[in-house]
């Protein structure tokens, strides 16, 4: 009851603070803190790191990640069960989502020979569907998650052989908001979701017998009030093979000028608003983002198997490989939106060349598949692979994206 107490009295301090740091403190605060915070947060992080001969794309086991992995499993199961209606299931991480749209991810011409593997290989235009959602598990209003939001971008009509195999011509990118991950390994998310499932998700960071405090840092020098899902910066987190011997985290860069206004703030907005705003964006104009690659230079500063670490772009700086367009579209129908609910996106649907790396990449691998069968199970849907030729209610006649060029 106490803790309970305590975790409430910080929900409503955090409810507040969300109220009132936009439009003005917090990006005068990001401007001026956030990366000599990051940078001092980081080092301190390293301190503590013990330094091992590894080379570069280098995975080293984790001991006990395979029941780290089971524990996740079972607790978000629970929490799934517990928190939704059969038929109503939604995702057990990344929950809320702001919308479904479509989109097109053009290769560019002329990379480096060393960017060159994979999807990357061969310019060329794929058509996409890209989700927009907020953290989770649970659905609230905007203003009270906890200034989270997450990207995720299948890539469809996909060549050659893939890792996963119940899609045959899909590539998945998932990315979020923050370029470290909640938690530096998969015994640390084990933990933070022991703490989720209890509806205490701050005291795994704060629980004095395990402390988290430098992640509690990262995470908030990144989390803030989300104003527009067009408008974000989102991060891979984890690293992936680019090509064999090479490792690489991505982040997608937005690159058009969107509206970051929040009508009603800062105690009245809607509870949808960033879904509104993205209505508002996607009526007037297209969107695009800049897909980045970073590749791996040091195996410790840049390290595979834990991802709280803040990979320094002064070793490596982020290259643009890909465009990401969002044509004007009108994607709120509620058919749209119940189809959703159908898509796995997974990090390994991926071509070999992309291999997801790391302990949280291998204990997704069985993660995703299993809450993503569960969640269709419990809704009384089957898998089905998407084409891109999928048609909703009204929007029949919606603005449509070109055909993939392969």
């Amino acid at each position: 009851m106490i803790l309970r107490l305590l975790h409430r009295l910080l929900e409503i301090f955090l409810h507040l603070e969300r109220r009132l740091e936009q439009p003005y403190l917090r990006p005068a605060f990001n401007a001026v803190f956030r990366t000599p915070l990051a940078l001092a947060a980081t080092w301190l992080i390293n301190v503590r790191r013990s330094r091992e001969p590894l080379a570069l794309a280098e995975e080293t086991p984790l001991p006990g990640e395979e029941e780290a992995a089971q524990t996740m499993i079972d607790e978000m199961r629970r929490h799934l069960a517990r928190d939704f209606p059969r038929g109503g299931f939604e995702r057990a991480g990344n929950t809320k989502t702001h919308g479904l749209v479509r989109g097109e991810l053009q290769i560019h011409e002329g990379l480096p020979d060393a960017l060159r593997r994979g999807l990357f290989e061969t310019p060329a235009t794929y058509r996409c569907w890209v989700r927009f959602s907020g953290p989770g598990p649970h659905i609230e209003p905007d203003i009270n998650d906890v200034g989270f939001g997450s990207i995720s971008v299948k890539v469809m009509g996909v060549p050659g052989e893939k890792l996963w195999d119940d899609e045959k011509r899909t590539q998945d990118f998932t990315a979020v908001c923050t370029p470290t991950f909640v938690t530096p390994d998969v015994k640390a998310n084990a933990r933070l979701q022991y703490w989720s499932r209890r509806h205490l998700p701050v005291f795994y960071f704060l629980d004095p017998r395990e402390p988290h405090l430098l992640d509690f840092v990262m995470q908030g020098l990144w989390n803030e009030t989300q104003t527009n899902p067009l408008g974000q910066t989102y991060y891979s987190c984890v690293p992936y093979l680019m090509g064999p011997g090479q490792a690489m985290q991505y982040s997608f860069w937005p690159m058009t000028k969107v509206s970051k206004w929040i009508p009603g703030l800062p105690f009245h907005p809607a509870d949808n608003y960033l879904r509104d705003n993205m209505v508002r964006t996607l009526d007037r104009t297209d969107v695009e983002f800049e897909l980045r690659v970073q590749l791996q230079a040091d195996p410790f500063l840049m390290p595979i198997e834990n991802n709280a670490v803040l990979w320094p772009t002064r070793l490596s700086p982020r290259v643009p490989v890909a465009t990401l367009r969002i044509p004007r579209q009108s994607f709120d129908h509620p058919d749209q939106f119940a189809f959703t609910r159908n898509l796995r996106f997974n990090p390994w649907h991926c071509l070999p060349d992309h291999r997801p790396l790391g302990n949280q990449s291998r204990a997704r691998k069985r993660m995703y598949d299993e809450l993503a069968a569960f969640r269709q199970k419990m809704n009384g849907v089957g898998h089905v692979e998407p084409t891109g030729d999928e048609v909703f209610g009204a929007n029949t006649d919606e603005t449509r994206t070109s055909d993939p060029v392969a």
